[in-house]
């Protein structure tokens, strides 16, 4: 059973065929519009519904003529309230117009309602716009709400899209975490290690200091009694000095027979010489348990005998550290026999021969004075001063602990105390010695003096400073002092020079080697009050590296406790008749 249409869908049912039919399509319909009278309403009713009206023309003279044209039909719809079956009919039969004036009250009261359905219509139109504008702004409504939507959405798809992002992200920063926190805990491990290794370190530093303090106290006690045994040493040479001022005889040299010295060198082996000149050749021997230098004269020379006498005079006399000791001589064999001197000359030492390790700034330093002062020893000695004159770096010997030591006596002048007033002490026509070394003056008028040793020591310091060898070194050093770049020719294998102690080591050694003697400055006076400061903090540097050091050698013991004999520490030292101390056992043999 079908439901009952509500007004609303009658209303909407009824106006859509009313809008359906704009014409008339019925020929009875047809028929009954054009022979109607103009004056009747007529009312077209199909189905039960009324689909068309046309409204009552009044006639001004009389009826309407009958070829007249209709009026214009109007649409309507039904009110709401008023149902299809409430509405009279138009029969398909004509209506003559005495019936419709016999109803004419029933008409009026049928125009009334239709009146008034037609106002409800009007009135359901004007609601229907409403409802359609209504239904519009909705509709407007729910377009903008299906945007705000798919934006929201779109949104929503981005958010998500972001989120994921962000998730993924976090994932990673996790991940990174987790690296990092363990990167932390692996450094926290190994600085841990590092702590407990620095805390090992701190306590083996505080151990070597306390050791470094204990060996300072040890370096402190020795050096007080190396002061103290200078100061022996001192007075025995004082001692020394009265005594052979009052004797003229010399000192006791060995005599050593031929068999000696050719089975301490096993008959000058070729493989054991160790140097040679145009006076004659040295050779390292082994005589009576020492390591000995033998220096065997060239019996070809002219000069060979008087420089053999002059050495065995010379050293015979004179007793110091910074001088070579004279051992024994043979007279058969013309060879003299010193004490050796592993460490070879001072020449092969500047150039690093076989290797050698270069000397270092406070070992040259130490070199200076040792040279200094054996030549102011030999320029005072008394009854006879002594001139060297042939000083150069190959005659400069250096033993087990790097001391200077003086030799190649083989030339020198000796003159008594009537000479020491004079400007020359001695007239040679033939000046001998190494050019480079050789004082100008000595050259051009052949006068020897104390101050030809002074240039020689000049020329000694200022190639132990630079490194460089004597020729044009003077003027090197001079254009470097002037230009204030010293440091530039300095000799860098020897450390850091400090450079007010270089400066001042050069400047001594330019005045040193003017060309003029009276220029020069004495070695006593001047020279030595510079070096003396210079020579007490370099050994202190020197004692301190050397007991510091652990080696097999016996480069860290001072030199005065080795017998020069035996080059061991003495056990039992006893004084010599030359003022030296010795091994008892080496004195006995």
């Amino acid at each position: 059973m079908s439901l009952p249409l509500s007004w609303g869908q009658q209303l909407i049912s009824i106006t859509q065929k009313f809008r359906k039919m704009k014409a008339l399509k019925s020929k009875k319909a047809q028929v009954v519009e054009q022979r109607a009278d103009p004056s009747c309403k007529i009312w077209y009713i199909c189905k039960g519904t009324l689909v068309y009206r046309r409204k009552a023309v009044p006639l001004s003279h009389g009826a309407m003529p009958q070829g007249a044209q209709k009026p214009d039909a109007q649409q309507f719809s039904v009110d709401r309230s008023t149902s299809l079956s409430d509405m009279w009919c138009v029969s398909n039969t004509w209506l003559h117009k005495p019936n419709l004036r016999r109803s004419d009250g029933n008409e009026k009261e049928t125009v009334n309602e239709f009146d008034e359905a037609d106002n409800k219509f009007q009135h359901m139109l004007q609601e229907l716009e409403s409802v359609r504008k209504q239904a519009y702004e909705d509709n407007c409504s729910r377009e903008k709400a299906e945007r705000e939507l798919f934006e929201a959405f779109q949104k929503a798809r981005a958010s998500e899209s972001m989120y994921f992002g962000e998730v993924k992200q976090k994932n990673q920063i996790e991940d990174k975490l987790k690296t990092t926190l363990e990167e932390v805990e692996r450094l926290t491990e190994t600085t841990n290690e590092l702590c407990a290794k620095l805390q090992d370190e701190r306590k083996k530093r505080l151990a070597m200091e306390k050791t470094t303090s204990h060996s300072d106290r040890i370096i402190k006690d020795l050096m007080l009694q190396r002061d103290k045994a200078v100061r022996e040493v001192e007075a025995l040479h004082a001692k020394k000095g009265e005594s052979s001022g009052t004797s003229e005889g010399t000192m006791h040299i060995t005599e050593l027979s031929c068999s000696e010295i050719n089975g301490a060198t096993n008959n000058f082996d070729h493989s054991l010489k160790v140097g040679e000149s145009v006076y004659g050749s040295v050779y390292k021997g082994f005589l009576r348990h020492t390591n000995v230098a033998v220096k065997k004269l060239n019996p070809e020379s002219t000069q060979s005998q008087s420089q053999f006498n002059q050495e065995i005079e010379i050293l015979s006399r004179v007793r110091h550290p910074n001088l070579v000791t004279l051992i024994g001589a043979c007279k058969d064999a013309q060879a003299l026999v010193y004490e050796y001197m592993p460490n070879g000359s001072l020449d092969d030492r500047l150039a690093c021969k076989d290797n050698s390790k270069p000397l270092s700034w406070q070992l040259r330093t130490r070199i200076i004075s040792d040279v200094c002062s054996a030549l102011i020893f030999l320029h005072s000695n008394k009854p006879h001063s002594i001139v060297h004159s042939d000083l150069k770096a190959l005659n400069i010997l250096l033993d087990g602990n790097n001391v200077a030591k003086l030799s190649g006596f083989g030339v020198c002048r000796m003159f008594t105390d009537e000479f020491r007033g004079r400007t020359t002490l001695y007239k040679h026509t033939h000046p001998k010695g190494s050019f480079v070394y050789i004082d100008p003056e000595y050259v051009m008028t052949g006068d020897l003096t104390p101050l030809s040793d002074v240039y020689s020591f000049g020329i000694v310091l200022l190639r132990l400073l630079t490194g460089r060898p004597g020729f044009g070194l003077l003027k090197d050093v001079q254009r470097a002092v002037e230009k204030g770049c010293l440091e530039a020719i300095l000799d860098s294998s020897a450390g850091g020079w400090p450079a007010m102690q270089a400066e001042q080591l050069a400047r001594v050694g330019l005045k040193c080697c003017e060309i003029r003697r009276k220029n020069r400055p004495d070695l006593q006076p001047e020279v030595w009050t510079v070096l003396e400061p210079m020579l007490k903090s370099s050994s202190i540097i020197l004692c301190s590296l050397s007991f510091k050091s652990v080696s097999e050698d016996l480069g860290g013991v001072p030199p005065y406790f080795i017998c020069p004999i035996l080059q061991d520490i003495m056990r039992e030292p006893l004084i010599a008749a030359d003022g030296f101390t010795y091994e008892a056992e080496a004195i006995r043999e």
